[in-house]
């Protein structure tokens, strides 16, 4: 009689996964999983880590790790895995409520920090005579305080605001990314980049100690 043959499981590991505090980290939660018959469920949850205080707010899930795991469960099952080596795992605490008095705070230092630095540059540039000879060319007379056309500049500059950040409060012209909501991903992975090669540090160091 012939063997059945050895199952074959597909895995694709998340780059990135938040997780309530106290929560165990399971191989549902970080990864996508194909597997044949019922072998799928139970692995989605089979329980990788049990996060403590010690271990802080990040955690990298390896691939290794993780085949180890499952060569226990399904000893001889052939794993094959797309994407991404590692997951890294994000522990949450509970989501506090925002401050009005800090938002207010907030508000207000980013509307007079973004008034003084236009106003500056506009010093440093001489924008009052160049308005000021700009109406002069249009309308034939000279007016020191053209009050008309500096509404209608600083009205076009909230607009012309508007228009880059595609974004006037929570809603969006398109579906293109704002340039903050790129600049925010790319400290993300920047970010996620820097903790995943830091905790590969201590894992190669730990290994090193515990050699030696």
């Amino acid at each position: 009689m012939s063997k059945d043959p050895a199952p074959t499981i597909y895995l694709r590991l998340r780059k990135n996964v938040r997780l309530h505090e106290g929560s165990v980290i399971r191989l549902g939660d970080i990864a996508q999983i194909l597997a044949p018959g019922t072998s799928e469920e139970v692995l989605k949850k089979m329980v990788l880590e049990r996060p403590e205080r010690q271990d802080g707010n990040r955690i990298v899930i390896d691939m290794l790790k993780i085949i180890g795991k499952i060569q226990t469960v399904m000893p001889g099952c052939i794993i094959e895995h797309v994407g991404e080596p590692h997951t890294l795992v994000e522990i949450v605490g509970q989501e506090k409520k925002p401050s009005i008095v800090l938002f207010i705070l907030v508000w207000l230092l980013l509307f007079f920090g973004s008034a003084l630095t236009i106003m500056n540059f506009h010093a440093d540039v001489s924008m009052q005579e160049v308005q000021v000879r700009i109406v002069e060319m249009v309308t034939g007379t000279r007016d020191e305080h053209p009050y008309v056309f500096q509404a209608a500049y600083s009205l076009g500059i909230g607009l012309g605001m508007i228009i880059f950040f595609n974004h006037i409060f929570k809603k969006k012209w398109n579906e293109e990314p704002t340039p903050l909501e790129v600049e925010m991903f790319l400290y993300q992975e920047n970010l996620n980049h820097y903790v995943i090669t830091e905790e590969y540090k201590k894992i190669h160091q730990d290994a090193g100690r515990k050699k030696g």
